[in-house]
């Protein structure tokens, strides 16, 4: 049973992305707001609705080391698996507003999560500052959007019943089955991921940066690879990016405030996995400053290094010999030949401008 769950939670997954992505795209055209604020908004916050329920359950259960180890792990999966997937599968030309102002949020967030975890702990007044930011740039984008006129998108979504499928009702009802169905199948993944997780004795810390924010994450992987392959690459890149802003404002903002007297934030997490949230972030500008895009050769090295990460928790969980030895090797040689390779791109890029 546990196995069924999972397949159909994986299904209902695949076919609520396929349905979110047709009736964003199309809201976007009919109430004349751009894609990229449609994927940084409705698509983002909606597809990260798995990771507010976990965390909020996590954090009224006090199981604090979930509910941060989910939105820690899902942001690090966000921009290495989902981004690093997409861009294999078609590589990824990146709008100018997200150099000039998502990333830079992003990593500004990011930063000021890592410097409230400081203490060991997330209070609830740092919850409200997030809640607060949320509201801030919610307003921002839909100011942004509204004086942005939505850019034509490919006919090619939804080619049945144009007529039907171009009455704003309908487009919405789109929306909410396939957000419905998203959080439903993310339910049930997690839920049966979980058993299989807890059966082999793994941390609740180690469930939420693996299992968990895998599970709650599908939503993003199944609406960015779908929208990279029907082309609606805008919304590929602007759900990551809103969904990983959403994760630190909302999903930790909300989950620090409910459980009363903050979330307590493991060592382990401040040493490791935040440092790497972070680290995760800053990347993204390079990345996306050489040609605002994102190449397929960049897309497998964000997901190497995904693979990287994950054996990194493996090997901790099971507090594995070798573990010193595999840090080692990241630090010293991994970490230092990526951050020239990205040096050197960058550097490239800006004599190319120059002569240009």
């Amino acid at each position: 049973m546990t196995l069924i769950l999972f397949l159909a939670g994986l299904a209902l997954l695949i076919f609520g992305a396929d349905l979110l992505v047709r009736g964003a795209s199309r809201l976007s055209l009919s109430l004349g707001i751009a894609p990229l604020v449609v994927g940084l908004t409705v698509v983002a916050f909606g597809t990260s609705a798995p990771e507010l329920a976990v965390s909020v359950k996590g954090a009224l259960d006090g199981q604090t080391d979930i509910a941060l180890g989910n939105v820690v792990g899902s942001n690090i999966l966000n921009v290495l698996l989902i981004l690093g997937l997409s861009a294999l599968l078609a590589p990824l030309v990146v709008d100018r507003q997200l150099i000039r102002q998502e990333v830079p949020i992003l990593i500004g967030l990011s930063a000021l999560v890592g410097w409230m975890a400081m203490d060991l702990r997330i209070s609830f007044a740092e919850g409200g500052v997030l809640v607060a930011l949320l509201v801030a740039y919610t307003l921002l984008l839909y100011f942004q959007g509204r004086s942005a006129p939505a850019e034509e998108m490919a006919d090619e979504l939804l080619p049945a019943a144009p007529g039907l499928m171009a009455k704003t009702p309908v487009q919405l009802l789109m929306v909410a089955i396939g957000l419905g169905m998203l959080v439903l199948g993310s339910q049930w993944l997690v839920d049966s991921a979980t058993v299989f997780a807890t059966a082999l004795g793994v941390s609740e810390l180690v469930i939420g940066l693996t299992i968990v924010s895998l599970g709650t994450s599908m939503p993003e992987v199944a609406t960015s690879v779908v929208a990279a392959l029907r082309g609606e690459r805008e919304i590929a890149v602007g759900n990551v990016m809103g969904s990983n802003i959403f994760n630190l404002v909302c999903v930790l903002g909300i989950s620090s405030m409910v459980s009363g007297t903050g979330l307590t934030v493991p060592p382990a997490l401040l040493a490791f996995d935040l440092p790497v949230m972070i680290a995760v972030a800053v990347a993204l500008l390079p990345v996306l400053f050489t040609g605002h895009r994102i190449a397929r050769w960049e897309g497998g090295v964000f997901l190497g290094y995904y693979v990287a990460y994950t054996v990194y928790l493996v090997l901790y969980a099971q507090e594995h010999d070798a573990l010193d030895e595999y840090s080692l090797v990241m630090r010293t040689v991994v970490i230092p030949l990526t951050v020239i390779t990205l040096g050197v791109v960058a550097v490239r890029e800006l004599r190319h401008r120059r002569r240009a």
